[in-house]
């Protein structure tokens, strides 16, 4: 069983930055991808972003392209979502996941305007 623990959410002004992580421990299957999703109040759940492991290769939603990096500590099973330029619009719950069914708890941001 793979256990995934978010960090770094919180409040910010538009225009600012946060870093999320996600951490995984457990069963963890090194070579599976991990990456994110968010969901807005009365929204569904959409795709952020993805990082590969075997290749780093990363996929972005094009809503965050440009402006979001995901990345990848291989040592520690974490990735990371650097999030600059933030809108109104990315105010959401971030959830981590990890390819095989997992996810993480989730975390809040909230971008004010």
């Amino acid at each position: 069983q793979v256990q995934l623990v978010e960090s770094g959410g919180g409040l910010v002004q538009a225009g600012g930055s946060l870093r999320l992580s996600c951490a995984a421990s457990g069963r963890t299957f090194s070579y599976y991808d991990m990456g994110w999703y968010r969901q807005a109040p009365g929204k569904e759940r959409e795709f952020v972003a993805t990082f590969v492991w075997n290749g780093r290769n990363t996929y972005y939603a094009d809503s965050v392209k440009g402006r979001f990096t995901i990345s990848g500590d291989n040592a520690r099973n974490t990735v990371y979502l650097q999030m600059n330029s933030l809108k109104p619009e990315d105010t959401a719950i971030y959830y981590c996941y990890k390819a095989g069914g997992s996810w993480g708890q989730g975390t809040q941001v909230t971008v004010s305007s």
